[in-house]
C-alpha cells in the first residue's frame, strides 16, 4: 500500500517539477518583453497571453504535487498540537465535505469549458495576433483529475494513521524555513528537559543518600 501512495506522489511531483519550468519561461518572455518595448520600442504582441498561460500552468499543475507534500496552507496554529488522529479525522471530515465535491465539479465544468473551446478553436482575444488557447483550458480537467488522484491517497493515508496513531511516510523535498526553525526549537527543547530530568534525579539520588 506504501509503495502505491508514494508511487502516486511520485508521478505528482514529477509533473509539478517540470511545470515548475515554466517560471524561467515565464521569466525569459517577460524580459524579452521589456527590452523590445523600451530599448528597441518595439513591444511584442504576444507577451501578455504567454506570461498569463504559463503562469495559470504552473498553478494549476502544481496543485496535486503541493497536496502530496502537505504544502497546501492550514490553520497550523491549532492542528500542529493535535493528536496525529485527530488530524487525521478531521482531515478525513473535510475531503468528504468540501475538498472531493469541489473537485468533482471542477472536472465535470472543466471539461465542458474545455470542449467548447475546442470546437471553437477559440483564440486569445488580448492581442491581434491572439494564440489558440483550448490546449491552456485543457489543463483545467487534467489538473481536477490529479487533484482527485492525490485526494484519495491522502483519504487513504488518513485512514492508516486513524488506525495506526501517526501518519505514514510521505515524501519529502525542500522543507520551509519557519519549520526547520520549529523542528530545531523543539529539538533544543527536548534536550533541554532531559537535561534538566537527569539533574533533577541527580539530586534527587544525593539527597537520599
Amino acid at each position: 500500500m506504501q509503495s502505491i501512495l508514494l508511487g502516486v506522489d511520485r508521478l505528482n511531483g514529477l509533473i509539478g517539477k517540470i511545470f515548475a519550468w515554466c517560471i524561467v519561461i515565464l521569466m525569459a518572455a517577460i524580459c524579452y518583453e521589456v527590452f523590445c518595448r523600451y530599448w528597441l520600442r518595439d513591444p511584442t504582441t504576444w507577451a501578455y497571453d504567454v506570461s498569463l498561460m504559463l503562469y495559470g500552468a504552473l498553478f494549476m499543475m502544481a496543485g496535486a504535487y503541493t497536496l502530496s507534500r502537505n504544502g497546501h496552507v492550514r490553520a497550523d496554529f491549532l492542528y500542529r498540537k493535535w493528536h496525529p488522529r485527530t488530524q487525521a479525522k478531521t482531515d478525513l471530515v473535510l475531503y468528504f465535505l468540501f475538498y472531493f465535491p469541489g473537485i468533482l465539479a471542477l472536472i465535470y465544468s472543466g471539461w465542458g469549458y474545455f470542449y467548447l473551446s475546442y470546437l471553437l478553436n477559440e483564440h486569445s482575444s488580448f492581442s491581434p495576433d491572439g494564440p489558440v488557447i483550448w490546449p491552456f483550458k485543457a489543463l483545467i480537467p487534467i489538473t481536477g483529475v490529479m487533484m482527485l488522484l492525490q485526494g484519495l491517497v491522502e483519504v487513504v493515508r488518513c485512514w492508516i494513521c486513524i488506525r495506526d496513531g501517526d501518519w505514514p511516510q510521505r515524501l519529502q523535498d525542500v522543507e520551509e524555513l519557519e519549520k526547520v526553525i520549529l523542528d530545531e526549537a523543539a529539538a533544543k527543547a527536548a534536550e533541554e528537559e532531559a537535561r534538566l530530568n537527569a539533574v533533577e534525579r541527580e539530586s534527587t539520588t544525593r539527597g537520599s543518600l
